[in-house]
């Protein structure tokens, strides 16, 4: 299966994710953490600098527990500003299935 590139909003949403975690985490290690969320430090890092800017949801709201945030405030904060980019016509190829 092919991994389609991110758009940049996916790109900025994930580093605003980052940010709040990193700021919740506070003066916390990141290795306390990571276990209190059963994640593992490595992911969390990878979360915190932006690298992988669209981690899976149960991950999040685990993370987000053991930080203190509730989810809303998480939503919120990656949610916003919205900033519409424009693409240009083309730049991302509609989701298709590729033969194997």
């Amino acid at each position: 299966m092919v991994r389609l590139p991110l758009t940049v909003a996916e790109v900025e949403r994930g580093a605003r994710l980052g940010a709040l975690l990193r700021r919740a985490r506070g003066a916390r290690s990141m290795l306390d953490i990571a276990l209190d969320a059963g994640v593992s430090p490595e992911t969390l890092r990878k979360i915190e600098l932006g690298r992988v800017a669209t981690p899976a949801f149960p991950t999040i709201a685990a993370i987000a527990e053991v930080v203190g945030l509730s989810l809303d405030a998480v939503w919120a904060e990656i949610s916003e500003p919205e900033r519409e980019t424009v693409e240009p016509a083309g730049a991302r190829a509609p989701r298709e299935r590729l033969a194997s």
